[in-house]
């Protein structure tokens, strides 16, 4: 059976050569006659593997040496629970950039923890733009300031890095678009991200934290909740999820041969520049409502001019090949994701059936 382009928001397309890969080391990884996912995290076969996947990653994401580097289970969401009770004093203030469904639920996981602050929200305008920069109001007693950097749902993302300042530590969440372009994370006390969009399968996720971040007593908590200990275990306080250690390793080492950050910032404006021609050429029969600026490069929400046609759209869509494009029910309508790992090529197949899909039902 031929393969399907998977436009899903996560989990997401993986790089075929990966998946490949995989396959055949899936009984005899590095010689060792066994599964990676069988071996002892602590065996030597394992750490090895583990620094090299730091140090792939410190080299993709350019990670300075300011920053600890760890690989950690429960998800994103988790982290957002975990925040304030690691680096916030009880009650302590938290800013809050809300941009969509994502910043409102890492906002609602700081809740119990934390007194929540909004510095600005685009809620009122359907998440439709980010709130201008002049109307963020921001605390300057926070314990830290948390952004979401992409929103998988609503279809907008932050233009560029933020300039910290000398306010509040900048916490950012960059589950959908990490290592889709150059960043610098020296403007950041904290990044994270759930792998199952750019960085390979769901199960683990990466946290880049400032070292002197971790030094911070935070609240009352378990050790294994505490990140200072994960961080001094080398991320191995506990088992952690060693397959997908192991694919999101190779999923990093692939992006940097593939030329790194700076090739996939490339792709991905030329792959996004594609939907949103189609979308805009249309003459209203695709609409993304999103305000131009803040049109998001990862997840390309749009709607039909005619509901009635969305069941159409999806089963023939599925039937050529392309899956995931169903919008959140948040929204309804359709989205298209467009991960590192999805190809120039399998773009230009989508646009190409939307072309077709316009002269035969508009």
């Amino acid at each position: 059976m031929a393969r399907v382009l998977n436009f899903s928001a996560g989990p997401a397309v993986m790089p075929e050569v990966v998946l490949r890969q995989a396959q055949e080391e899936m009984l005899d990884w590095r010689g060792t006659g066994a599964c990676v996912a069988e071996l002892s995290h602590r065996g030597a076969p394992f750490m090895a593997l583990a620094s090299e996947v730091e140090a792939d990653v410190r080299n993709l994401l350019a990670v300075p040496e300011s920053h600890a580097v760890l690989f950690l289970a429960g998800g994103a969401t988790t982290l957002q629970a975990l925040l304030p009770l690691n680096i916030a004093k009880q009650g302590q203030r938290a800013d809050y950039l809300v941009t969509g469904h994502w910043a409102k639920v890492a906002m609602k996981q700081a809740a119990p923890a934390a007194d929540v602050h909004v510095v600005a929200s685009g809620e009122a305008g359907q998440f439709r733009s980010i709130p201008p920069r002049s109307e963020w109001q921001r605390s300057p007693d926070a314990a830290y300031f948390h952004v979401t950097a992409n929103e998988t749902i609503h279809g907008v993302e932050l233009p560029d890095d933020i300039d910290a300042g000398t306010s509040a530590p900048l916490i950012a969440d960059f589950s959908s678009n990490i290592a889709s372009r150059p960043s610098d994370l020296s403007r950041y006390a904290m990044v994270y991200a759930g792998a199952q969009k750019n960085l390979g399968p769901s199960g683990i996720t990466l946290a880049i934290i400032r070292k002197d971040l971790l030094e911070r007593r935070g609240q009352p908590r378990a050790d294994i909740l505490t990140w200072a200990s994960h961080a001094a275990q080398g991320s191995m306080l506990n088992t952690p999820p060693t397959w997908n250690w192991y694919l999101l390793g190779l999923c990093v080492r692939w992006m940097i041969e593939q030329g790194g950050t700076a090739e996939f910032a490339r792709r991905n404006g030329e792959k996004s520049a594609l939907v949103y021609a189609a979308i805009d050429d249309s003459e209203g029969f695709y609409r993304n409502d999103v305000v131009t600026s803040a049109r998001s490069r990862m997840n390309i929400p749009f709607v039909l001019h005619d509901a009635a046609l969305d069941a159409a759209f999806l089963a023939e869509s599925q039937a050529a090949g392309l899956i995931g494009l169903k919008g959140h029910k948040a929204i309804g309508g359709m989205r298209a994701s467009l991960y590192n790992a999805m190809p120039v090529d399998g773009v230009r197949v989508l646009v190409d059936f939307m072309h077709d899909f316009r002269k035969r039902h508009g």
